[in-house]
Order: structure tokens, then C-alpha cells, then sequence
């Protein structure tokens, strides 16, 4: 027992430092990462120091939950991979310790940090969220730093666009100066033209003094003009003009209510709460609408609907209104009109028909939203759930990985975490957006990326414990060597002297076999879904009659090499060889099996093979059957 202490202290004390490590890196590059999606928000606004510094800290500590998953995987993986090179788990396995006992406190810690990820993602996530969100937003609403650039068009002031051929950095006066002002609608656009000019902010930074020197202005006065054809047009030279441009240069915090309003400042009470409300709201948004397409227009239902006693949708009142609609003939209402009152006609229901339309989508877009909520309510509420439990999702990956391929360092593991972490990343982020999209239920969107990696970390921990070698490289070399070998090709010797001619009765006999075994499989093969992906990788590739059916192509061989006959010899050498071996690329393990058809992306190149070994056998055993009848025919003779 003091022994089994000390092992899970020296345990403990190999993981946490790479922990720390490797946490404070994947929260470094997720914060990268996510500042990256939002440099455009914070180039050329002027933020102060500890605006920035104040967003960074938030940005960081929302991601924790993010960073400790990958964390945990690159650290279980060192650790492991670490002792292994070592030969440290060698010597507790030789010790007679297995390998999940080896595990059980790094377990009990890791089961510890799923705890305090969903505690921490529960309580105190959305507090820095709702502030994070908040000073992003506030950042966004800035105005951007008064730096108008050379030759270019520069759009940053509301309702101006500004173009200067050169600027003096020193003392700030621009020169040819283009101004276009539609501050007053594009209608009553005003354009100036000045030899040189300047731009300085007032004190309050609330607003820009605008100062130009020789130049000419242009506008269109549309207010002013008395016909429609007649628009005044003004013309103005000037030494100097000076305005005044609203600017609000200033850095304004916005309230964090409307935050802690949204989604993502809730914690798991108050987002079953909301999401149970509005699916009340949304239930009544879908009766409305329902009633509004039933009675918005004076159609005729169908009948049967009508006088159905088990149609609970509708009430008796409704039913009533419906049955007074009594059907009349257009046809002939419409004979008794004159061209006129047609054509008004026509124009009014087209009016109808449109507005119809418009009231629809706009009742149409008035559920999606409502059903968008409510999926991003639930979503959030199990991603409080599934985000946690991946830790230990990845640490039951990390550690028998490590344990595997026995490699320590950030070269090899490094390369791994992050490979299986954006096979993670891209997974959870397409079963999001299906469930918020409505493509699937919110738990199965959120637990998709989960439920693919579960089955990884069983394999994985099954094989660490038995000692696989499922990293050896011989092992995928011989299985390349499957996929892409060279196709054997038959050589024979003739032989110089016969002791026992040939049994042509025998080989007649073997013939026959032979083309009755090629044609029971080819029947079975062509059956619908006897190789669908499925099948494959339920019940695996059998090959006993192609085995069958290679065997007695090499007796047929060995036959009729003892005949003195050289044209038997000439058409036995065109016996494809039937590779068997080659032919297995799909392994004889189930469980490995379904482990390879449930990777889609592996499992389906995998086929996809198959598919092509199987068309190449159906080719040779159509010229087998070709030789076949050949050889017959040269026995007749």
C-alpha cells in the first residue's frame, strides 16, 4: 500500500507541471485564435491600454473551458508517452501494476477538473461573458482613430468620404483634398475640392473642426427645385470654409443588462426557464399562424377536413365559418365582365396575392427566430455538460496514445492533441450549427463530437492494456502493401519428362466444379446490399468460395502440367492468380471493424478499396471462365 502511495504521488507529481503547462499554451493559442476573428474591431480605434488589457482578460477566462480539454489530452499524452520512453511503465507493468491502475489518480484528478468546468462554466463563465460580449460591443460602437491615409478613399466618418494626394505628418495639413458630403442623403450630395486642408478634434472629442484653404464647392440643392425636370445647382468659390463634423471619439461602456438578457449570461436554471417559455411562445406563434393561413383568405377547404369529428385542431366555431365558404363558379363570374373590370380585377388579386406573401414570410421569419432561440438556450445548456465531460473524453485518448507510441516531448504528441483536437473542434462546430440550425435535436448536435470520440478512447485504452501494437509501422506497411502490392503473375515450368499424363476426365470434372462455384458467387455477389457499407463492416469481407475457387485453379494447373499437349500449357499460364491475402483489407476483429466503419472518413477510403478489389475480382474470374471454356474445348479436340 505505501508502495501504491508513492507511485500515484511520483504519478501525480510528472502530470500536474506539464499540466499547468500545457493548459497556460492551449490558452494562448485559443486566445490567438479568438482575437484573430476580431483584430478589426481593435486596429485603428485608439483603445487605451487597459481597455485592451481588460478584453484580453475576459477573452482568456472565457476560454478556459475550452483550453481544459485540450490541455488535458496534450498533457495525458506527455505524461504517458514520457514514462514510456523512459521505460517507467515497463517497470510497473514488470512490478505486476496494470495500466488502469497506473491511471486511477490521474482519473480521480482529471474527473476533478470536469467538475470544476462545469461548475465554473455554470456560475462564473456567464458573469465574464456578459462582460467580455459587452466591452466587445462597446469597442465595436467606437469611432476609429482620425487617420486619413495618402491616395486612397477614406470612409471612416459617417456620411463623408475623404481623399488626400499627400500629408505633412508634422504639422498635419492635407493637401488636394477631395470631399464628398452625403450627410444630408446621397440626393443632396455636396462635393468639395480644396489645395489643402486640416482636420483637428475639439477638446471633448465629441466633434472634428474642418478647415479648407483654396477650393471650390458643388451642390445640388433638391429641396429648392420647382419642377421636376428643374434642380438648382449651386457653385462656390472660397479662401477658406471651416464646419463641424460629428465625431464621437470617446470610448463609451455600454449596460451589461441587455448581456445578461441573451443566452450566454445564464447559468442552467435560468436557461431551462427561458427555453421553456419560449417554446410556449413559440407553440402559440405556430397556432396563430396556422389560424391566420386558414382564414386569412375566403378558400374553399377540402371537405373532408372539414366534417372530420377527430380533427382536434380546430374548434366547432371554426368549422362553422369554414362551411358557410360555399364554392363559386370564377369562370362564369369572370364571362359577365367587361375588359376593364378583368383587368382591375386581376391587378387587385395580385395586391392580395402579394401582401399575402409578405404577411406570410414575415409570420415565417417572426417562428424561425423564436425556434433559433430556443435551440441556442438548450444548446448552451448541454454544452455546459458535454464541454466538461470531454476532458475526460480526451484524457481516456491522451493516455493510452502516450502509453502506445512511447514518445514524450511537444514533437510527436504535440502533433497528435492538436490533429485530434480539430478533428474534435470541426465535429462539435458541425453538430452545433445543425442543432441550431434545426437539423437535429440540441442534445444530439452537442453530444455529436462526444459520441464520435467515446468509441476512440475505448479502442485505445483496450489496446494500451493489452500492449497492442497498432502503432508499429511494419503493421501499416503490410497493410499499404494490401492496398497497392502488385498483382502476382502465374509462372510455370514446362516439364521435360511426364511421368503421369493428364486425367482429362478429372480436369473435364474440375472444370465443371470451377464454373459452377464462379457462377454461384457472381450470383450472390450481385445481390442488392450484399457489399453496401453496412454489411462490410457488420459482418466483414468472406472469401471462403474465392479461396474455394483458387484452389481448384491451382489443382486444374497441377493437372494438366503432366500433359504432353503444349497448348494446355499456353492457356493454364493465363490463369490469373487469385491473391487471398490481398484481398483481406478488412480486418477479421468486429470490434475493430466497427471501430474503422464508425471514423467515416477512414472507414468509407477503406471501401471505397474494397470496392475496387471486388471489381478486379469479378474481372478475373470472368476470364477464368473464359479459360475455362477454351480448355474444354482443346479436350474435345
Amino acid at each position: 500500500m505505501f508502495q501504491i502511495k508513492r507511485l500515484y504521488r511520483f504519478i501525480l507529481e510528472t502530470f500536474l507541471p506539464i499540466f499547468l503547462m500545457t493548459f497556460l499554451i492551449s490558452t494562448f493559442i485559443l486566445l490567438m485564435q479568438f482575437l484573430w476573428r476580431y483584430i478589426d474591431e481593435l486596429v485603428g480605434k485608439g483603445l487605451s491600454f487597459r481597455v485592451l488589457a481588460e478584453f484580453f482578460f475576459y477573452s482568456a477566462l472565457s476560454l478556459i473551458p475550452m483550453a481544459l480539454p485540450l490541455a488535458t489530452l496534450l498533457a495525458s499524452l506527455m505524461t504517458f508517452g514520457n514514462m514510456g520512453e523512459r521505460l517507467e511503465l515497463l517497470a510497473m507493468k514488470a512490478a505486476g501494476i496494470p495500466l488502469i491502475r497506473i491511471m486511477l489518480p490521474l482519473i480521480i484528478f482529471v474527473s476533478s477538473i470536469c467538475t470544476f468546468s462545469f461548475f465554473y462554466q455554470n456560475y462564473a463563465n456567464p458573469k465574464v461573458q456578459v462582460k467580455m460580449y459587452t466591452l466587445l460591443y462597446a469597442m465595436k460602437q467606437k469611432s476609429p482613430e482620425l487617420d486619413i491615409p495618402e491616395a486612397t478613399f477614406y470612409d471612416q466618418i459617417e456620411g463623408f468620404n475623404l481623399y488626400v494626394t499627400k500629408k505633412n505628418r508634422d504639422t498635419g495639413l492635407l493637401y488636394d483634398v477631395m470631399v464628398y458630403d452625403y450627410s444630408n442623403g446621397f440626393e443632396n450630395a455636396r462635393v468639395i475640392v480644396a489645395d489643402s486642408a486640416k482636420l483637428e478634434t475639439t477638446v471633448d472629442k465629441k466633434a472634428l473642426f474642418f478647415t479648407l484653404w483654396s477650393g471650390e464647392s458643388f451642390e445640388n440643392l433638391q429641396k429648392q427645385r420647382s419642377s421636376y425636370n428643374n434642380v438648382p445647382y449651386r457653385r462656390e468659390n472660397f479662401s477658406k470654409k471651416t464646419f463641424l463634423i460629428e465625431f464621437d471619439a470617446n470610448f463609451n461602456r455600454m449596460d451589461e443588462s441587455f448581456m445578461s438578457s441573451q443566452y450566454i449570461g445564464k447559468d442552467l436554471e435560468e436557461l431551462k426557464r427561458t427555453a421553456d417559455s419560449l417554446t410556449v411562445i413559440g407553440d402559440s406563434i405556430e397556432k396563430m399562424n396556422s389560424k391566420a393561413l386558414l382564414f386569412g383568405t375566403p378558400l374553399i377547404i377540402a371537405s373532408d377536413r372539414i366534417r372530420s369529428k377527430n380533427d382536434s385542431s380546430m374548434t366547432s366555431e371554426d368549422k362553422e365559418k369554414l362551411m358557410a365558404f360555399k364554392a363559386v363558379d370564377t369562370d362564369s363570374v369572370l364571362a359577365k365582365m367587361l375588359t376593364d373590370e378583368k383587368r382591375q380585377l386581376y391587378y387587385t388579386a395580385k395586391s392580395l396575392a402579394n401582401s399575402r406573401k409578405q404577411d406570410i414570410e414575415y409570420r415565417g421569419y417572426s417562428y424561425t427566430d423564436t425556434k433559433k432561440s430556443i435551440n441556442r438556450h438548450r444548446l448552451e445548456w448541454h454544452r455546459k455538460f458535454s464541454l466538461a465531460f470531454a476532458c475526460l473524453v480526451f484524457f481516456f485518448i491522451g493516455a493510452p496514445l502516450g502509453a502506445i507510441i512511447r514518445k514524450g516531448g511537444l514533437g510527436m504528441p504535440a502533433v497528435l492533441s492538436v490533429f485530434l483536437f480539430i478533428f474534435y473542434y470541426i465535429i462539435d462546430n458541425t453538430g452545433y450549427k445543425f442543432a441550431r440550425d434545426g437539423v437535429m435535436p440540441p442534445y444530439q448536435g452537442m453530444w455529436l463530437s462526444t459520441a464520435v470520440l467515446i468509441p476512440l478512447g475505448v479502442f485505445l485504452t483496450y489496446k494500451a492494456v493489452k500492449d497492442s501494437t497498432i502503432m508499429s509501422g511494419d503493421l501499416y506497411t503490410n497493410f499499404l502493401k494490401k492496398l497497392f502490392g502488385k498483382r502476382g503473375v502465374r509462372e510455370l515450368n514446362k516439364k521435360e519428362v511426364v511421368i503421369n499424363v493428364a486425367d482429362m476426365a478429372k480436369v473435364r470434372s474440375m472444370l465443371g466444379e470451377l464454373d459452377d462455384s464462379i457462377a454461384l458467387f457472381m450470383k450472390d455477389a450481385s445481390k442488392p446490399g450484399n457489399f453496401s457499407y453496412f454489411n462490410l463492416w457488420a459482418k466483414g469481407d468472406n472469401f471462403t468460395a474465392v479461396a474455394h475457387i483458387s484452389g481448384l485453379i491451382e489443382s486444374i494447373v497441377e493437372e494438366l502440367l503432366n500433359s504432353e499437349d503444349s497448348a494446355f500449357f499456353y492457356k493454364i499460364s493465363e490463369y490469373p492468380v487469385l491473391q487471398i491475402e490481398k484481398m483481406h483489407i478488412i480486418p477479421k476483429n468486429k470490434y475493430i471493424r466497427w471501430f474503422l466503419g464508425i471514423i467515416f472518413p477512414i472507414g468509407i477510403v477503406i471501401y471505397i478499396f474494397a470496392l475496387i478489389q471486388r471489381k478486379v475480382l469479378k474481372s478475373d474470374l470472368q476470364n477464368i471462365s473464359r479459360i475455362n471454356a477454351e480448355i474444354s474445348n482443346l479436350i474435345k479436340k
